[in-house]
């Protein structure tokens, strides 16, 4: 290492040290220029972006942002992970799902890369006969297995402990989980009649015979894909945990070996810092209950790719979502890291998902190092008090779920489903209004795209809480487009009249043939309304043009036949314009009403 001589040199001399508020009036002076009359905090809370839970992300944070000592790696409150050395010694545990009993595609995974499997088992996967042809060719000292069998948890798991000695794996080289999870289960499918009497028996035999082997899975996707929020995730998935410490307590395990038995999985988003802040919370919280019980520990942490963001229209942008979600769920310090093919809402992924979802995580670890960093946002002042902010709304959910008496009885009353669905009305409202864009779906689409297809895959349980997807509103619009256009050969068409010279109305056009795309209609920029095939017109230019001209063209476009005129720009007083479109206008409300007028059933 080379050390540069002290000759007094600094680059910042000759300027003088910035203050927050000489800053603060520099944004207030940039706003002022926009219309924003705004000064001090406001001009900062002005920039500032609205997060679930109540939180805000400000546009800047300093060392004043002040947050609990994260403490060191592998030690209480572990917000810095659970193991001193972190992913260092060979990065994460790469994880992947199979649904279906396809043994060369789980040989194929752990040939090139996988490190784990998860196999989904019973209803809506893999029949439990047939565990041991999947599993034929697996080493099982040497690949975890993790199962997830719901009301067939017992079966499935004397089967594959029944695998572990037919094959003469010695027991303390058995390592995975054989994930029940009651509570999880009763909140997918709204069924309180699973008997945990035989998860405790199993856990008591894990805890004695099978110290590598886990019994318990505490999975918060369900909360995550009924809508709810990072805070709601993080409350049920400790409500849950400590159901979970309390029913194997009182069935004869310590509190040490009770913990021990629990796994925790989350979903990693691709809002990379929401989900770094989530898992480092989740640590905080989880130190936190145990430290109450008396068995202060790690939480060992399974980070899913969210199934929630996944689209089905241009599916390819799937792996961009997923990769930033994986680089999230490795930065905030994940045991394993699932990413879900980018075909995972289409159906069974083919092998060319199976291995591009795989080497997502091989690119990370192997190619850009990012497991050669213990926690690499620590210390990050914006991360921090993220960490801070979100463990606190996640302590205050997982209390109100305690005060309802636990999360079974939140599961049963309600109140939990009610609290997920608002906070899903909320978010799809802002998808509604393109304020948080679905690249290929609500913005940028392709109507010329050829829909990617895939066998289908296994139904899943269902009868509790619903599964949502981002993209669910804008595929509704899309088939009905699809409908439309196998049934007469053309898309409903839309007629997009240009007013002035390019400059003028170029930036509206672009607007306007993205947004009505987002719903299945085919924009028409050239000739003229009569020859274009559409009943439905948008005016599109400059503010300027548009007093001069607008209503004239609209009289002109309602003489020949235009049943509905839109102008592209803010709602102003022209006569002859039925309706506005806008940035921060209600797309899918605009796009739904259209088709209807159109008679796209």
């Amino acid at each position: 290492m080379t050390v540069l001589p002290d000759d007094g040199l600094s680059l910042a001399a000759e300027f003088p040290d910035a203050t927050h508020e000489q800053w603060q009036r520099l944004v207030a002076g940039v706003l002022r220029k926009s219309g924003k009359e705004v000064s001090d905090d406001a001009a900062e809370d002005a920039l500032s972006t609205a997060l679930e839970d109540g939180l805000r992300a400000r546009p800047l944070y300093t060392a004043h942002d002040s947050a609990p000592d994260p403490g060191l790696p592998g030690f209480a409150p572990f917000v810095r992970g659970g193991r001193a050395e972190g992913n260092t010694l060979g990065g994460w545990d790469v994880r992947q799902q199979h649904t279906a009993a396809d043994g060369d595609a789980v040989v194929a995974d752990l040939e090139n890369g996988v490190t784990s499997l998860w196999l989904v088992m019973g209803e809506g996967g893999i029949p439990v006969s047939s565990l041991g042809r999947v599993l034929d060719g697996v080493y099982l000292d040497l690949a975890p297995v993790v199962l997830d069998a719901g009301r067939e948890v017992e079966p499935a798991a004397r089967e594959l402990l029944r695998l572990y000695g037919e094959r003469g794996v010695a027991k303390e080289a058995a390592r995975g989980n054989l994930g029940a999870d009651p509570l999880g289960f009763e909140a997918r499918t709204g069924d309180d009649s699973f008997d945990f009497a035989p998860v405790a028996a199993l856990a008591r035999r894990c805890s004695e015979e099978y110290p590598g082997l886990r019994t318990l899975t505490v999975d918060a996707l369900p909360y995550h894909e009924a809508g709810g929020s990072a805070a709601q995730e993080l409350g049920s998935s400790l409500a849950t945990g400590v159901a979970y410490l309390r029913a194997l307590t009182e069935a004869g395990l310590t509190v040490e070996q009770a913990a021990a038995q629990l796994e925790f999985r989350y979903a990693a988003t691709a809002d990379q810092f929401l989900t770094i802040a989530k898992l480092r919370a989740a640590h905080r919280l989880w130190a936190r209950v145990a430290e109450v019980c008396g068995a202060p520990g790690s939480q060992v942490q399974h980070a899913v790719t969210s199934p929630v963001m996944m689209s089905r229209r241009d599916p390819w942008v799937n792996m961009l979502r997923t990769t930033v979600a994986t680089l999230a769920a490795g930065v905030g310090g994940a045991d394993a890291v699932t990413v879900l093919p980018f075909d995972h809402a289409l159906g069974l992924p083919d092998a060319f998902a199976r291995r591009i979802a795989r080497n997502t995580s091989t690119i990370l670890v192997e190619e850009s190092h990012l497991s050669r960093v213990i926690d690499p946002a620590g210390g990050s002042w914006y991360v921090e008090r993220l960490t801070d902010e979100l463990a606190h709304a996640g302590w205050e959910f997982f209390q109100r779920i305690e005060q309802e008496g636990g999360q079974a009885a939140a599961l049963r009353s309600g109140r939990l489903r009610q609290d997920l669905a608002d906070t899903w009305a909320a978010r799809s409202a802002k998808l509604a209004k393109r304020r948080e864009p679905i690249t290929g779906v609500s913005e940028f689409p392709n109507l010329a795209e050829r829909l990617v297809e895939r066998e289908p895959a296994p139904v899943q349980p269902s009868g509790g809480l619903p599964r949502v997807r981002r993209d669910e509103a804008y595929e509704a619009l899309r088939a009905r487009s699809d409908a439309h256009l196998a049934a007469t050969g053309s898309r409903p068409r839309i007629f997009l009249a240009a007013l002035g010279p390019a400059a003028a109305h170029t930036a509206r056009l672009t607007f306007a043939s993205n947004l009505f795309q987002a719903g299945g209609i085919e924009p028409v920029t050239e000739g003229s309304f009569e020859d274009s095939g559409a009943t439905e017109v948008c005016l599109c230019s400059s503010d300027p043009l548009y007093e001069e001209r607008a209503a004239e063209v609209a009289a002109s476009l309602k003489s020949a036949g235009a049943a509905q005129v839109f102008l592209a720009g803010r709602p102003g007083q022209y006569p002859g314009v039925d309706a506005y479109v806008f940035a921060g206008c209600d797309a899918v409300a605009v796009l739904s009403a259209t088709l209807d007028r159109m008679g796209v059933s």
